[in-house]
C-alpha cells in the first residue's frame, strides 16, 4: 500500500471516528502484514496536513490524538448550521478553570483563597461533568481536601496537545480574553451551554483579573503534599 492509499484510509478515519485518533488506533486499521511503522503514519499525516493547507478544514493533534477540524477562521460563517448558541462561560467558572489549569494540583480552598470570592458547588460539578477537571488526590491536611487537575478531555476540547501549550499570561491581560484564548469549537459541531451559575458573584468576578490572580507562568506541581487516589491512571 502506498503513502497516497495509506493518506486516504487515514483521512476516512479521521472523518469518521467524530473523535481524536491516536497513531497506535490508526495503525490498527491495518493488516498486520502490510500496517505502516508510526514514523510512516506520522509522515502521512504530515502529508494531509499540507493537503489541508488554504482550506477551511486542518488536521489538529491534541492530548488524545489527531483529528480533523474546521479552522477558527471559519466558525463565524458555520455558526447559523448549529441550533444550539455558541457557549457563554460565567467569570466565576473561568476564574476557577484558570486557577486549576495554572496552579494544579489545587484544592478549592486555595482557588477560594486567590479569587476572594466562595467557589460554588455548581462551578465543581459543572467542570467535572464535562471532564475538564478530575480529583487527582487529597492534601494530607485535616478534612483531606480533594484536589483537582486538569484531563485530556480539557486539553482536545481547547485544541491543546500539552499543558506546555496553554497560553502564557503574558498573551492574557484579563479573565474575558481567556473565552477568546481557549476557544474551540467541539468536532461535532455541537457544543451544550454551560449554565451562567454564578450571576450573584459576576460583580465581583468582572473585576478580577489574571494578573491579580498570581497564577505561574508555567505549570508547576503543587508544593502541598497529595496524598493520591486509588484507581487506574486516566485514559
Amino acid at each position: 500500500m502506498d503513502d497516497t492509499q495509506i493518506k486516504h484510509v487515514l483521512e476516512a478515519a479521521l472523518l469518521a471516528a467524530g473523535r481524536p485518533l491516536n497513531l497506535d488506533k490508526l495503525g490498527e486499521l491495518f493488516a498486520k502484514r502490510s500496517r505502516p511503522d508510526q514514523q510512516s503514519l506520522t509522515s502521512v499525516l504530515e502529508m494531509l496536513a499540507a493537503d489541508y493547507e488554504g482550506r477551511g478544514i486542518e488536521l489538529k493533534e491534541v492530548a488524545s490524538g489527531y483529528r480533523v477540524q474546521i479552522k477558527q477562521s471559519m466558525i463565524d460563517t458555520l455558526t447559523p448550521l448549529w441550533e444550539d448558541p455558541a457557549p457563554r462561560y460565567s467569570r466565576a467558572l473561568l476564574e476557577t478553570l484558570a486557577l486549576i489549569a495554572y496552579r494544579q494540583p489545587i484544592t478549592r480552598g486555595d482557588i477560594e483563597d486567590v479569587r476572594g470570592v466562595a467557589v460554588t458547588t455548581n462551578i465543581i460539578r459543572s467542570l467535572l461533568e464535562r471532564e475538564w477537571i478530575r480529583v487527582v488526590g487529597h492534601r494530607d491536611v485535616p478534612g483531606k481536601p480533594a484536589m483537582f487537575g486538569t484531563t485530556r478531555e480539557f486539553l482536545d476540547y481547547f485544541g491543546l496537545k500539552k499543558l506546555d501549550d496553554l497560553p502564557s499570561l503574558s498573551e492574557i491581560k484579563d479573565l474575558g480574553d481567556l473565552d477568546v484564548a481557549l476557544e474551540f469549537l467541539e468536532p461535532s459541531g455541537q457544543i451544550d451551554l454551560v449554565d451562567d451559575l454564578e450571576i450573584e458573584q459576576s460583580s465581583v468576578a468582572a473585576h478580577v483579573e489574571l494578573e491579580t490572580l498570581q497564577l505561574p507562568t508555567k505549570v508547576e506541581p503543587g508544593d502541598a503534599t497529595v496524598v493520591p487516589i486509588s484507581g487506574p491512571e486516566p485514559r
